[in-house]
């Protein structure tokens, strides 16, 4: 699971592959102990996050839609992948 993404302490990965567990394109964050799946439109699917993070996330979420979609995409049928820029 490659790291796609790192801000503000937060790790964001995608799985290659990853369609079994929930079924939606989603990305898996990490923050600490806390870890969470985020679909792409911002919701937590699972785990638990702090708030501050969360807004963090879903804000780079919104911002990169359009790429988190052609990334999921590309890595649910390669082994290919490409990095997104974090927040500043």
């Amino acid at each position: 699971m490659p790291i796609i993404s790192s801000f503000y302490g937060i790790i964001i990965r995608m799985y290659f592959n990853d369609t079994e567990q929930h079924h939606i394109p989603h990305l898996h964050a990490k923050y600490s102990e806390f870890r969470a799946v985020f679909d792409l439109d911002g919701n937590i699917l699972a785990g638990k996050f702090p708030p501050k993070q969360t807004k963090f996330v879903v804000a780079w979420i919104e911002i990169h839609k359009d790429e988190l979609t052609a990334l999921w995409e590309i890595m649910q049928t390669s082994d290919d992948y490409f990095k997104i820029k974090g927040l500043d």
